[in-house]
């Protein structure tokens, strides 16, 4: 049974998460110029949280496609996730590079993806992808702004519509 989580953002609770993270304000003191102080100037609530899920997903022994947006979007989360301790540390590589088959976290965009077997599609294409019913396992993502609530209503449709099971859910606390 193929089953989409959507993970409802909310302002107020990743704000906190954010705030009230050490690694995390580690990250951002290494990574933004002086005038930067947070680590979510540099990323996106949403792309914060698919990095933590995707490895969540990697740790329960999943392997896992992040599908970017573009090119630059898949970068940034490469570089975040290089960033993390080496406690927390996730194995993964851009779409085309590392080893033949791909790590166990592979980021892609649209113009670049491998059609490596993966467990779960972690989402943050504005759009339904039609390759997301290879997978059983989807995470996607509601976020705070209006129009991205409604484009993530119309991938919402779109899964239920390809026979999906869909949940949503409110982000963990990490």
């Amino acid at each position: 049974m193929k089953s989409a989580t959507f993970y409802l953002l909310e302002n107020q609770l990743l704000e906190n998460q954010l705030s009230e993270n050490p690694l995390l304000e580690k990250l951002s003191l290494e990574n933004q110029p002086p005038e930067k102080s947070s680590f979510s100037d540099d990323l996106q609530p949403h792309e914060w949280l698919a990095c933590q899920l995707a490895a969540d997903q990697w740790r329960a022994g999943k392997r896992v496609l992040i599908a970017c947006e573009s090119q630059e979007q898949a970068e940034k989360l490469d570089e975040a996730l290089w960033q993390r301790e080496p406690s927390q540390f996730v194995p993964h590589n851009l779409a085309g590079e590392g080893p033949r088959y791909g790590a166990p976290v592979e980021l892609c965009w649209p113009q670049k993806r491998n059609n490596a077997p993966r467990d779960v599609l972690v989402t943050l294409l504005p759009h339904f992808a039609d390759f997301a019913t290879a997978f059983h396992e989807v995470i996607d993502f509601v976020p705070i702004d209006e129009n991205l609530k409604q484009l993530a209503r119309e991938r919402y449709k779109s899964y239920r519509s390809v026979g999906f099971i869909l949940t949503m859910a409110t982000p963990p606390t990490y």
